[in-house]
């Protein structure tokens, strides 16, 4: 677990930075909405930042008053009107503008999966499981992020519960199962598809709930 949460202190520094890509950083967003200790880090990192860049020295604007002139003339930037959220909304802020609904009007397909954007770098996917239930025993070929919404699941690393936030990679192999006391809803990432693992019959018993 101490693993797990110094690779999502990285994720939460590369999101201070700018540097996440929009799924990945919709993701740590969220968590920081919904994760206190998590906003202060994010926090400490803005305020690092700012002194390094007010340490640093500046760099002279070649061509200065061309480039003025062309800031100036440029056309003014439109910014669309974001839909007002309504009181009592359960998915954070970042989510719910991302997913473009709430956890009530979630369109799930099959296995309760909404797939919310899938591109050539990423998918980025809700999941609803069943209290008790274990998902595939599965390994990965690339980095898988799980933001833990509503419930909780665990595996061989520990519990996770709402607001945390698994690390997956390829050195990571497990069986995720969500917690007996209700649904485990999260919002997971998968920048590599996922290899099931396991005895044929363990995963067919997965696969259909067994």
């Amino acid at each position: 677990m101490q693993l797990n949460l110094e690779r999502l202190d990285f994720l939460i520094a590369q999101h201070v930075a700018g540097s996440l890509p929009e799924p990945a950083s919709v993701l740590v967003g969220a968590h920081l909405e919904m994760q206190k200790t998590s906003r202060r880090l994010a926090g400490t990192f803005e305020m690092l930042a700012g002194e390094a860049l007010e340490a640093s020295e500046g760099e002279p604007i070649i061509l200065r008053e061309k480039r003025l002139e062309e800031i100036f003339a440029s056309p003014p930037i439109t910014v669309a009107a974001e839909p007002e959220r309504k009181v009592g909304t359960r998915f954070p802020s970042a989510l719910w503008r991302y997913a473009g609904c709430d956890l009530p009007e979630v369109p799930w397909k099959c296995f309760r999966q909404h797939t919310i954007k899938r591109t050539k770098e990423a998918e980025a996917s809700l999941l609803w499981v069943r209290p008790g239930r274990a998902l595939p025993h599965h390994a990965h070929h690339g980095l898988e992020l799980t933001l833990v919404l509503e419930g909780e699941f665990h595996d061989h690393r520990g519990s996770f519960t709402a607001g945390a936030v698994s690390v997956a990679d390829e050195s990571v192999e497990h069986r995720p199962v969500a917690g007996t006391d209700c649904p485990c809803v999260c919002f997971s990432i998968l920048f590599a598809p996922i290899a099931l693992s396991g005895s044929p019959l363990r995963r067919l018993g997965d696969i259909i709930g067994l």
